[in-house]
């Protein structure tokens, strides 16, 4: 099983995704974001895995990064490659298969509880979430999670291969989590990072089962090492 991870340069952290895919035997190629081959040029792959960034989709000087990426997520799905992706990578994805992306009135943070309507694919969780962006989806997706703040989980089968993306951040070790608290990803958003710290350390032992549970889910969905 071959995975091309596309991932930012500083920060190619897959947390409790990669060790899962580990276990289950596949092979990890990073491609780094900002000098995307075509997807004719990987060779074979069995999963495109889109990771998050600290980047915005719709911000226009990231705008060549952001085409290139949705071409690669276009050419997979057409070719009968699946794609799975994770906050950025969601809102990458929902541009890509014609929705869009925006920045929020304030940042969605610490572990939270969802909506959902496939506890599958999308568990209520809590999940650990750090983003400044929501997105919306194309037309041919579907939303199984939200929040109060938007869509949380898509899935997509009109393209050729099944996607699925979630906005949450289902693959976070709490030693990254608390990384990047203390970088400030989230922005100047006055919170008390000394709490977000402790909810991903409080929730380290069950945040790591969700996450490996959900990454067999989705191998099942995405029909993938089937």
């Amino acid at each position: 099983m071959r995975i091309h991870v596309v991932a930012d340069e500083a920060d190619k952290d897959g947390g409790h995704f990669h060790e899962r895919l580990l276990l289950v035997g596949a092979e990890l190629i990073e491609l780094d974001r900002d000098d995307l081959p075509a997807y004719g040029a990987i060779g074979d792959t069995d999963l495109i895995f889109l990771l998050g960034s600290d980047k915005a989709a719709h911000e226009p000087k990231w705008k060549d990064a952001v085409e290139a990426e949705s071409q690669l997520v276009r050419s997979a799905l057409r070719a009968g490659t699946p794609v799975m992706g994770i906050c950025y990578g969601a809102q990458l994805m929902a541009r890509a298969l014609g929705g869009t992306s925006w920045r929020a009135d304030a940042p969605e943070l610490g572990w939270q509880r969802v909506d959902t309507t496939d506890p599958i694919l999308c568990p209520e969780g809590p999940w650990g979430q750090m983003h400044k962006d929501v997105f919306a989806p194309g037309q041919t997706s579907k939303v199984i999670g939200t929040s109060w703040r938007g869509p949380q989980c898509i899935i997509d089968e009109a393209h050729g291969a099944r996607a699925i993306a979630w906005q949450f951040h289902p693959e976070v070790t709490a030693t990254t989590y608390e990384r990047w608290v203390l970088e400030g990803y989230y922005g100047d958003a006055g919170v008390d990072t000394k709490e977000l710290i402790r909810q991903a350390h409080a929730n380290a032992a069950s945040s790591r089962n969700r996450a490996h549970a959900l990454v067999d889910s989705a191998l099942t969905y995405l029909r993938v090492g089937t």
